[in-house]
């Protein structure tokens, strides 16, 4: 079976090297960004299954990364965690709005998010 892709964008070092040690631990392909643009680009080129979004970025925040890629065509069809420290009510609602999947706050639960990442690609 084919390893799924994902791609994480987040300009926190630690997030990005736990994250990406999780996933590779349960036998997904990686893939890492720490900006906004760079990952857009990378999300372009890269043809993720999943994408796990922080919304404070540098040169793009996540909402307008988020809304490039879910009113493309060919791209919309990805999923999209939001992942960030963003809790309130608002910034969930404004996230959902651009055409995020899903929404996680930081400190998260691992095991919540990957039951999410499961979720969203379908898997058993």
């Amino acid at each position: 079976m084919d390893k799924k892709k994902i791609l994480i964008v987040d300009d926190e070092e630690d997030i990005l090297k736990v994250l990406k040690f999780r996933l590779e631990a349960n036998n997904y392909e990686v893939i890492v960004s720490s900006d906004g643009q760079d990952g857009l680009d990378k999300a372009r080129s890269g043809n993720p299954d999943l994408m796990i979004l922080d919304l404070m970025l540098p040169k793009i925040d996540g909402y307008k990364v988020c809304r490039m890629l879910k009113f493309d065509k060919k791209y919309s069809a990805v999923p999209i965690i939001m992942f960030t420290a963003k809790a309130q009510k608002k910034d969930e609602e404004l996230g959902m709005e651009m055409g995020a999947d899903a929404y996680i706050t930081k400190p998260f639960e691992p095991e919540a998010l990957l039951s999410k990442i499961v979720e969203l690609l379908g898997q058993k």
